[in-house]
Parts: structure tokens; C-alpha cells; sequence
């Protein structure tokens, strides 16, 4: 009897929330080092000194086939990287879900769609994912060059118009950090097909 008053004591009390996000805006960005389609590991921290772009992907989600047949997304990479901001692309896909891709099958990918990332981060355990709280495909945050959580959420506003025409929330948000004037939107409900996990 007292091992089942045990037992439901500890059942009662408050348990966290397995996939609560750690990343808070104006904090430090959760760190993370994680495989890459190219072969290589890639650890947030190494990129201290420069503003970072996190950009969660999927090949079948056909909002992200929207943002690249447009060519939306690659003059984006571009421009960061004029900027020398660092643009890290991440598929959260698990294996055997939608949008998963081994390691070869991404960089033709990048190959075929002329995307311009550093680099095409492996997230198939979900835990950058599930730090950060993304939701969907695309979804977009932007880090300081001190490791601080600038922006998180959407890419622009509109989820079924034309990219050309929308409001970039990300590209407004990376003028502002590198302007050093404070980002005025920080957050944003970010739209396209769930992440995989």
C-alpha cells in the first residue's frame, strides 16, 4: 500500500513537457552540433561573431517547393551570404517520414535547386527541432552574432500568395540586426506543412 501511495505521488506531481522549446527570444539560441549532408558536423557555437539564419526544410512540402520554385528562398541565401550571415538549412524529416532524404540525395537536391545554404543540417532525432519549436516548413530564425535569439517563426505573410509580393519577415529582421537597430517583429505563427518528427 505504501508503495502505491509512492506511485501515485510521483504521477501527481508537475512533469515538464518532453517537447517544451528551450529557445526564448532575446536569449541565447539553444547550441547544437549536428551531421550535414556533406559529410561534416556543424556546431552553432563556431559561429560566434556572425548572425546566423535557421531554415527548416522539406522536399515535399509544397509551401517549400513554392519558396524555391520562385527562386524566393535561394536570392534570400544569396543576400545573407553578401552579408556574410551564415544560412544553415535543416530538415527535421525522421526516417521513413516525408521529406527525409539521405545525406547524397540532399546535396543533389541543393544541386538541382541551386539553393545556396552553408550547409544542409541532418535533424533526424528532432532535437535542433524540438529547441527551437519548429512547427512547420519552412520556418525561419534569425541569431546574433553573441549566440541571442533574434527572430523565430514564419518567412513572410503570405502563406498563399506570392512570395515576390509578401512581406519577408526574415529578410526585414536581418536588415534591422545588421543595421544594429532592434528587430521589431520577432515572432511570428509560422505557416506550411508540420515537421515530420
Amino acid at each position: 500500500m505504501t508503495a502505491l501511495i509512492a506511485s501515485i505521488a510521483i504521477l501527481a506531481q508537475p512533469q515538464a513537457p518532453v517537447d517544451q522549446p528551450t529557445a526564448v527570444i532575446g536569449q541565447p539560441a539553444p547550441t547544437f552540433s549536428v551531421p550535414a549532408a556533406d559529410g561534416k558536423t556543424y556546431d552553432l557555437k563556431s559561429y560566434e561573431g556572425k548572425f546566423v539564419v535557421l531554415e527548416w526544410t522539406n522536399k515535399g512540402c509544397h509551401f517549400v517547393q513554392d519558396h524555391y520554385g520562385s527562386g524566393h528562398m535561394q536570392s534570400l541565401q544569396r543576400l545573407a551570404k553578401e552579408k556574410g550571415v551564415v544560412w544553415l538549412t535543416i530538415c527535421t524529416s525522421g526516417v521513413g517520414k516525408q521529406g527525409y532524404l539521405t545525406a547524397g540525395e540532399h546535396v543533389e537536391h541543393v544541386k538541382a535547386v541551386k539553393a545556396e545554404p552553408v550547409a544542409v543540417l541532418l535533424d533526424t532525432d528532432g532535437k535542433v527541432g524540438r529547441a527551437y519549436g519548429a512547427k512547420t516548413t519552412p520556418q525561419m530564425v534569425l541569431i546574433d552574432p553573441k549566440g541571442t535569439l533574434l527572430y523565430n517563426g514564419a518567412i513572410d505573410d503570405a502563406p498563399k500568395g506570392d512570395p515576390s509580393k509578401a512581406k519577408n519577415y526574415l529578410k526585414l529582421a536581418m536588415e534591422e540586426a545588421l543595421a544594429g537597430k532592434p528587430v521589431t517583429t520577432t515572432t511570428t505563427r509560422p505557416y506550411g506543412c508540420s515537421v515530420k518528427y
